[in-house]
């Protein structure tokens, strides 16, 4: 009776977490053999294994670091490919899988719709696939926008089927908080410094991505009632913003005068839109005005800061994301005030959260400290700062794709590391959350031992 039992019903065991990691792991050989091909680069020019694993990894997990040249080292194909990669990073494996499956007539499983609910942070299962190809839709429709403004600089400038090219590139890697580009020896955005329309709206692209599909939605339902988005929501929003205003302030007041950096331009609106658009892509995009190298100490320690901490959860972006940093800043705000609970929006955070948000800050400050350690030992001969090798592991860690000692530059075992990073940025903190969840909630309840205090501070 109970084998008949277990064959009419069988027990679902889902490992989202495992799904995850080799969901990108699978993306990522995929990209790295596609572009290891003879037709993926330009004449003359050949790739190594390292540097195609490098260029598959960093557009996978929407980085933008580089150790070669995408435009001068890829053909059209190869960029498509890079392009491919950055979307399907961007969407997420487990969005994209679904959305594909819906487009090919497949049913989605139960599996399926168990680990969209949980790496997407739906609600409940009812209406998952729904939510997911909404979550489509508004991906495509902000990248279509983004491209159609984008083309009203690049198509004059490049003419029609290179500047829809540039801005269809442009705005994709824009969205998913990639960062890269197809402008080769300009260096980024460079020479779009004084240029508020390609600024403002690759800015606004990065925002939009960074902020989260269900955040975008939520704004989306109930744009003209505030009070009623969710918790979730106005935490990502206040945060957000918060972030984007101080960093603005803050780099206009530390560059202002750094003929390296704002300095160089001449009026003080473009050195504000300079400040702005830095502050912007410190939060995961890695597109850039002005050079890292040039900024100052200061400025490159905060930038540190605003990539170490990311966009929010369920985005295109990485860090340990905007939610944790509130929930960091609320379990200060209730020790300081002497309360037991943790509470934000008049609403009570579960002590499970702040367990795990504090898991996540501490394991990517062990990998922050522990790589800066490994790359001084593996750069100590090229004579590179402290500081500008934790900007390059943040800058990774976080999905980033900023440098300010040039990637390229630096050794293979740095390299490797910097891969590695890559990839726990986009799956990690995702994956250890889920993980936790999944065991604290299978487990039954074991031994509850004598409690004790021991002293703090």
């Amino acid at each position: 009776m109970n084998t008949s039992d277990k064959s009419i019903k069988p027990r679902i065991s889902v490992n989202p977490a495992k799904t995850l990691a080799l969901g990108f792991m699978v993306i990522i050989l995929t990209g790295t053999g596609l572009l290891l091909l003879p037709t993926a680069h330009e004449p003359g020019v050949s790739v190594s294994f390292l540097e195609a694993l490098f260029t598959a990894t960093s557009a996978s997990c929407v980085t933008g670091l580089m150790v070669v040249d995408v435009a001068a080292t890829y053909s059209l194909f190869g960029e498509i490919v890079v392009l491919c990669l950055i979307q399907i990073g961007g969407l997420g494996f487990m969005l994209f899988a679904t959305s594909v499956l819906v487009l090919i007539g497949r049913r989605v499983s139960l599996r399926s719709r168990i680990l969209l609910h949980d790496t997407m942070s739906l609600p409940g299962l009812s209406g998952a696939v729904r939510n997911t190809l909404r979550f489509v839709l508004i991906a495509f429709g902000v990248e279509l926008l983004g491209a159609l403004i984008l083309s009203i600089h690049f198509v004059p400038r490049l003419g029609m089927a290179q500047g829809l090219y540039y801005a269809v590139f442009h705005a994709i890697s824009a969205f998913c908080n990639a960062g890269i580009d197809l402008f080769s020896t300009a260096s980024s955005l460079t020479t779009f410094v004084d240029d508020p329309l390609v600024l403002l709206t690759i800015a606004g692209l990065i925002i939009l991505g960074g902020l989260g599909f269900a955040v975008l939605a939520d704004v989306l339902d109930k744009g003209r009632q505030p009070r009623r988005f969710a918790l979730h929501t106005k935490v990502v929003l206040v945060t957000s913003a918060v972030l984007l205003i101080s960093g603005t302030f803050f780099f206009a007041l530390t560059e202002w005068n750094n003929p390296l950096t704002l300095g160089a331009d001449p009026g003080a609106g473009d050195k504000l839109l300079s400040a702005f658009f830095q502050s912007v892509t410190t939060r995961t995009a890695g597109f850039y005005s002005v050079e890292q190298s040039g900024l100052h100490d200061a400025s490159k320690l905060f930038s540190t800061l605003l990539m170490f901490i990311g966009a929010s959860p369920a985005s295109t972006g990485g860090g340990i994301k905007t939610t944790t940093l509130f929930v960091l800043v609320a379990i200060t705000r209730s020790v300081l005030k002497g309360r037991e609970d943790i509470n934000a929006f008049h609403k009570r955070l579960p002590l499970m959260l702040t367990r795990t948000v504090l898991s996540i800050f501490l394991l990517y400050l062990a990998l922050l400290f522990a790589g800066g350690v490994l790359m001084s030992l593996w750069e100590q001969h090229q004579g590179f700062s402290m500081l500008d090798l934790v900007f390059e592991e943040a800058s990774a860690l976080g999905t980033v794709g900023l440098t300010a000692v040039g990637t390229r530059l630096l050794t293979h075992p740095s390299q490797l590391w910097l891969i590695l990073l890559m990839y726990f940025g986009r799956v990690g903190p995702l994956t250890m959350m889920l993980s936790i969840t999944r065991r604290h909630g299978s487990q039954r309840p074991g031994v509850r031992y004598a409690e004790e205090e021991i002293i703090i501070g």
